[in-house]
């Protein structure tokens, strides 16, 4: 069986003073408006959907709602018509937001000559079916070179090794490297699989 306890009005009301001092205007454990802590309990989700609404990205909408709440709670006691809170903070949001857009550096610069265009894709470059299938069938040519050849095109241009790179890892000479990739290169141009696939 528990025992009744009873509580001063002033140990329940404690939890709703604890509401965000500002540092500079009140002192610490205190707070100038206690109403500004039950306004954003009550008010936080509608608020939070209007902030979302302008961003997004949902993280920059809290960021967004907490500067607006912020700049609300050092006007608290400039705002005369607590009913016109939520036009406060939407407009906070808003003016809020706009400086962000405004503060967004362009990256748009303006030049002399366009770029050059991007060269036209060759027939069924564009297709990424297509351009798989001819990775498969390239890769399925390499497979059917000699053991040492496979190795140095996989290490030439696959791996992006330079002649002189092939040639230490292997331990062979750079001229046996440039020998055996052009012996291989012939092979993979005449591998009838390959012709079919360009």
């Amino acid at each position: 069986m528990t025992a009744p306890v009873c509580t001063s009005a002033s140990a329940v009301a404690a939890p709703a003073r604890q509401t965000l001092p500002h540092p500079r205007l009140a002192p610490a454990g205190t707070s100038l408006y206690p109403s500004f802590a039950s306004y954003v309990r009550a008010r936080h989700p509608a608020l939070l959907r209007t902030a979302r609404s302008l961003t997004a990205n949902p993280s920059d909408a809290e960021d967004l709602l907490q500067t607006a709440l912020a700049k609300t709670y050092v006007a608290w006691e400039r705002i005369e018509d607590h009913r016109a809170l939520d036009g406060y903070v939407r407009r906070a949001l808003l003016n809020t937001r706009t400086s962000q857009w405004r503060r967004r550096r362009v990256d748009e610069f303006a030049c002399d000559e366009l770029p050059e265009p991007e060269p036209e894709p060759r027939s069924g470059a564009g297709d990424p079916a297509e351009r798989q299938a001819l990775r498969d069938a390239m890769w399925r040519a390499i497979l059917r070179l000699p053991a040492r050849q496979r190795a140095m095109v996989v290490l030439r241009y696959y791996e992006d090794l330079s002649e002189a790179q092939t040639a230490e890892l292997l331990g062979v000479s750079v001229g046996t490297v440039k020998s055996a990739v052009s012996r291989a290169l012939g092979k993979l141009r005449e591998d009838p699989e390959l012709g079919l696939a360009r």
